[in-house]
């Protein structure tokens, strides 16, 4: 299996001396839709408390700080950030992944991408930076330039770039409108402007055609009719050595982290969306 190099996450939100912890609850809160009285019936507070924190008039207690983030749903490291604006030390370390404290995390993601083959799959940090990958997701990437593999890989760039995936994606357009909108929801919840900077640059990137089909289904190009799928999620139709292959993406993350690193760490899995993609995935393999 080739495993690219771990990148160092980037996703920060570090809370400066001139901020307090009032205004980004309340930003929090206001993000989510969350009225004073609900985050205080959730955190079992007064909304008056709630008021009197989010105004500057009550400094919360570090187990308030953290009672509220979760009932918010903030981020872990968007957590520490809270805890170092209300003046406690942070709760969550960020170890590399390349710390001897993670070994037993490293080989458990190895040999869970490593059994999914021979079907895609790979783990990415929090800018989408590639840390671990199977043989089925460097197979979809033959053919790629040198230029675009050198570490860290990054799945969405390497995804939307005119010189990468883009072209072999037969239905770029819809796939690329779905990795956006992820990003978005991510910006959303993380507040990267990182993650804001690398939105931008994929979504610049020039939208090439896509060759029309000349088969349909992975197994057309053997020179059988492939029926009619119907797709149970939107699929990313790509071709690869003159077959198009249909997968459909499914996202893990870890529960309840109690790491940053592990915390923005995502599982994606490539699942065949027709009979004739597992077919031809099984056979590479065996080649």
């Amino acid at each position: 299996m080739s495993t690219p190099t771990p990148a160092t996450a980037t996703a920060t939100a570090t809370a400066t001396a001139t901020e307090s912890v009032g205004p980004l609850l309340r930003a929090w809160r206001e993000q989510r839709r969350i009225s004073q009285l609900e985050l205080a019936l959730r955190a079992d507070s007064s909304a008056r408390h709630i008021s009197f924190v989010e105004t500057g008039r009550s400094r919360p207690s570090e187990e308030m700080v953290l009672r509220l983030a979760e009932h918010l749903d903030v981020p872990v490291r968007e957590r520490n950030a809270l805890l170092l604006a209300a003046g406690y030390a942070p709760r969550f370390p960020e170890t590399p992944l390349d710390d001897p404290a993670l070994e037993a995390l490293r080989e458990g993601i190895e040999r869970l991408i490593a059994g999914y083959e021979p079907y895609p799959a790979l783990v990415v940090d929090a800018m989408y930076d590639v840390v671990a990958a199977n043989r089925g997701i460097m197979m979809l990437f033959d053919g790629v330039p040198e230029s675009l593999l050198v570490p860290p890989l990054n799945a969405v760039r390497l995804t939307l770039h005119p010189r990468g995936l883009a072209p072999r994606i037969r239905n770029l357009r819809e796939w690329r409108g779905h990795l956006l909108e992820q990003m978005e929801r991510q910006i959303a919840l993380r507040r990267s402007a990182p993650l804001r900077a690398l939105y931008e640059e994929v979504a610049a990137f020039p939208v090439p055609e896509p060759e029309p089909d000349s088969t349909e289904g992975a197994g057309a190009a053997d020179g059988e009719e492939s029926a009619s799928v119907t797709y149970f999620a939107l699929p990313m139709r790509i071709e690869h050595e003159g077959r198009i292959l249909s997968f459909v993406s499914s996202i893990s993350t870890f529960n309840t982290p109690m790491d940053v690193t592990v915390a923005e760490l995502a599982v994606e899995t490539l699942l065949p969306a027709d009979p004739a993609t597992a077919k031809y995935l099984h056979s590479w393999l065996s080649r």
